[in-house]
């Protein structure tokens, strides 16, 4: 039996924006650190299993699949070098929340609850009664940080807001599971040459009676969603789209 307390879970906070936007700012700078060392290592090691913990799982088609363990989720990583396509180019794609349908079939809806700066905003991802066992009926409110690091790489930090405060500025609909994203994000890496490296990471939490294995496991498909998104990208180059 989990040691939470029913009662915290159907509370929710009402929060000005100004504590808001600080919270956020603060968590998604600690998920951006996180999302750069997860970039950052050991690329050119080729064995199975990398010294800070990372473990490969697959190479298909240029992507390199890694996952490390988290308690009882893992977190999953997912690489490949994006030739002939700008870190700008790509992020403008990976970015168009109006267009993330189109390279992730279980998403029927995405939209913006606040804009808090910029460069920060909270978002609805809703899937619906057709999407996969883990997303059937599903919702996360997250929120999203986008950032130009000094070297030119491009991150992008997305994770859900504590229950509490998830509540208070979205209601949670009566046939809807709030899943939790607990770390999310892109690291987008400047090349010489005018291509880019990607890094994709995720940890997530679907809630709902699931077994932690099954999460686990279905993981693994769920970052292979950046096919379909690399797909997109390489289109709109052709296209010529900046």
């Amino acid at each position: 039996m989990s040691s939470s307390s029913p009662a915290t879970c159907s509370r929710s906070w009402s929060i000005s924006e100004d504590s808001l936007r600080r919270y956020v700012f603060y968590a998604s700078e600690n998920c951006i650190q996180e999302l750069l060392s997860a970039s950052d290592s050991n690329r050119a090691v080729e064995s199975s299993t990398v010294n800070d913990g990372w473990k490969i799982l697959a190479i298909d088609n240029g992507v390199e699949i890694s996952k490390r363990p988290s308690g009882s989720l893992h977190t999953f990583r997912s690489r490949w070098l994006l030739k002939s396509v700008s870190a700008q180019q790509f992020i403008t794609v990976a970015n168009a929340i109006d267009a993330a349908k189109q390279w992730d079939p279980d998403l029927v809806e995405a939209r913006y609850i606040k804009d808090l700066e910029e460069n920060l905003s909270i978002i609805r991802l809703r899937f619906g009664d057709r999407s996969k066992p883990l997303f059937r009926n599903r919702e996360f409110i997250v929120y999203e940080r986008r950032e130009s690091m000094d070297d030119g790489t491009l991150v992008v930090a997305v994770a859900s807001l504590p229950k509490e405060i998830a509540d208070g500025l979205h209601p949670k609909q009566n046939n809807a599971i709030r899943g939790l994203l607990l770390q999310s994000g892109w690291v987008v890496e400047k090349l010489e040459d005018g291509s880019c490296m990607v890094t994709y990471i995720v940890q997530l939490d679907p809630a709902g009676w699931l077994p932690k294995c099954f999460v686990n496991r279905f993981n693994t498909k769920l970052v292979m969603i950046i096919e379909n998104l690399k797909n997109q990208v390489l289109a709109c180059s052709t296209n010529g789209d900046t």
